[in-house]
């Protein structure tokens, strides 16, 4: 703009200048020769108004070239020039409109390729975290924030987030997948990659979901060798015990004193084998777990009855809390495997607790049906988060691992998604939503 002004200015002094050094040159004349003064007036004013046609000539090119790279810097490429029927400037305003059709088209491909991008990162089905160059959090969809369970985000770090899922995030290392366990059951595969923005490389990480996969593998693996050492254990066992029945039998038949040391050791066998066969029972019960029966019945009244149970149950100074939004929870699930489910989570409650504590039971409804279960016992430790619901995984010292595996099979062939974990008031939680 400053040159433009420059030329403008510089010509309009040429001009006038000239103008005025003729016109000076013209004034002794019109005392000597009248004719001659006002031939050279007539040729001044010519000359001043082919000046004036020469000045717009000149300043229309560089108006239409300033109007164009205004348009240009505003990003409208939708300004297009008309022809003035001068050869120069039609020439020119065919490369602009040339020019500004080939910007427009290519801005119109890229905002299109942007609309899909984003839409293909909203709806993806894997979580997709874009960092910006200062390494914040950009862009993030709804599967990574389900994933991380954080409804927003505002600029910042991932390392900044309250959440322990997206502080392991912030720990990754370009190029090398790792795999992220939550609460013991969602298992993920995270990396992170990059891409070149203008020159300078953006990071981005991919999130992807292999709980459903490695599950179905776990199933699959220890249904097979549960059920052979089943059968090996079950022939085997019934065998001896048929033949420990008999030699008991015949013993008992002399009733010698010295018999009754051998009664008992037969006796000792058997009452072991029989503890084998209901360890091997257990096991058997998470392989063949059927599909779930659904029928709708009141959650509140299963809940009510099984606190009965289980706190006739146990010696410890417990109290119960119940509480509910509605006087009946009704839930559509199988009525026997449900209640499994509640038996086996209000069990591992009264083991967590030493001596006395509280468990809390509560239903409610917003935002959606789900039943809470808390205890104030020793809660679980850090160590042990990531294998909780692992097949076998137990921290109890003669503990089979069966019980969280059977709740965990329970509500997933339910399709009832469920979180156990001990929050910051050091209380442990068992949620399920239906």
């Amino acid at each position: 703009m400053k040159r433009y002004f420059n030329i403008k200015v510089k010509y309009t002094l040429f001009i006038l200048l000239i103008h005025a050094v003729l016109l000076l040159i013209s004034i002794p004349l019109l005392k000597t020769n009248t004719l001659y003064f006002l031939g050279i007036e007539m040729f001044i004013l010519f000359s001043m108004v082919f000046s004036v046609y020469l000045y717009r000539s000149f300043i229309r090119p560089i108006n239409l070239i300033t109007e164009g790279i205004e348009a240009i810097k505003s990003n409208d490429f939708n300004t297009r020039f008309r022809k003035v029927g001068q050869w120069e400037m039609d020439t020119l305003i065919d490369v602009y409109n040339e020019m500004i059709d080939s910007l427009r088209l290519k801005q119109l491909n890229l905002e299109r390729q942007n609309y899909f991008y984003e839409k293909l990162i909203e709806t993806a089905p894997s979580g997709i975290i874009i960092l910006d160059l200062n390494e914040n959090v950009r862009i993030m969809n709804q599967a990574a924030l389900k994933i991380s369970g954080i409804k927003s985000f505002s600029n910042q770090k991932l390392s900044e987030f309250n959440n322990i899922f997206l502080q392991k995030l912030a720990t990754l290392e370009p190029g090398i997948a790792q795999t992220i366990r939550l609460s013991g059951l969602l298992v993920y595969k995270c990396q992170r990659s990059h891409f070149y923005d203008r020159g300078f490389p953006r990071h981005f990480i991919i999130i992807e979901e292999l709980s459903r996969e490695i599950l179905n593998s776990e199933r699959k693996a220890y249904s097979k060798i549960i059920r052979m050492m089943s059968h090996e254990i079950n022939n085997t066992v019934g065998a001896i015990n048929s033949i420990l029945d008999s030699v008991t039998k015949y013993l008992q038949k002399f009733n010698q004193p010295a018999n009754q040391e051998y009664e008992k050791a037969l006796q000792v066998a058997l009452d072991r084998n029989n503890r084998l066969n209901h360890f091997m029972a257990n096991f058997a019960r998470v392989a063949r777990l059927p599909k779930p029966v659904i029928k709708t019945f009141d959650l509140n009244e299963m809940l009510q009855s099984v606190r009965v149970l289980m706190a006739a149950t146990t010696s410890k100074a417990i109290q119960w809390k119940f509480s509910s939004e509605y006087e009946n929870f009704l839930i559509d699930a199988d009525v026997e495997q449900m209640e499994q489910v509640l038996v086996n989570i209000l069990k591992n409650s009264i083991e967590a607790i030493p001596q006395s504590g509280s468990i809390e039971v509560y239903t409610a409804c917003s935002p959606k049906k789900q039943l809470i279960i808390q205890d104030d016992g020793i809660g679980i430790k850090e160590e042990s988060r990531e294998n909780l619901f692992s097949p076998f995984f137990s921290t109890k010292e003669n503990g089979q691992g069966i019980g969280l595996t059977l709740v965990r099979d329970i509500l997933l062939n339910h399709g009832f998604r469920f979180l156990l974990q001990t929050n910051e008031q050091h209380l442990t939680c068992f949620y399920i939503y239906f």
